[in-house]
């Protein structure tokens, strides 16, 4: 089997690898292995096959993967308006029951209830803000 067959397979397969991994760096390889089944299909011969494979690897590796994956990793979207409150801390008022309650969040106070109706939060406990329906604050008692 000639070697630039070879070449293409296993570019082939790192391909199909980055498909499921999202890394870029398979990508990346699979394309110096294209570029080495060039140099192959040339017939230059195997020292330099993996002379060609060796440094496409190390240049895209060290040149374009940082600019991918600075790509790939781009900042989380803020969150505005109410949907900010979720996850922040606030303070029981006023007793928080499954169906009542009171909690100051930053310097406002708002309308509360419990996540768990079951449960009862007395005043003073903080509290960890999981949800807002309306203008409702559904809590849960840090622990």
């Amino acid at each position: 089997m000639d070697s630039w067959i070879i070449w293409l397979i296993v570019a082939a397969a790192l391909g199909i690898a980055e498909v499921f991994t999202l890394t870029a760096s398979l990508g990346l390889l699979a394309v110096a292995a294209l570029l080495t089944a060039g140099v192959a299909a040339l017939g230059l011969g195997v020292g330099v096959e993996l002379i060609v494979f060796a440094v496409a690897s190390l240049a895209a590796l060290i040149l374009v993967r940082p600019l991918t994956k600075r790509f790939l990793q781009q900042p989380q979207a803020q969150r505005f308006g109410v949907q900010a409150l979720v996850g922040r801390s606030a303070y029981v008022v006023q007793e928080v029951t499954g169906r009542s309650g009171r909690v100051r969040i930053g310097g406002e106070e708002w309308s509360a209830r419990a996540y768990d109706e079951t449960l009862v939060i007395p005043p003073g406990a903080t509290v960890d803000i999981m949800e807002i329906e309306g203008a409702t604050a559904l809590v849960y008692p840090r622990e």
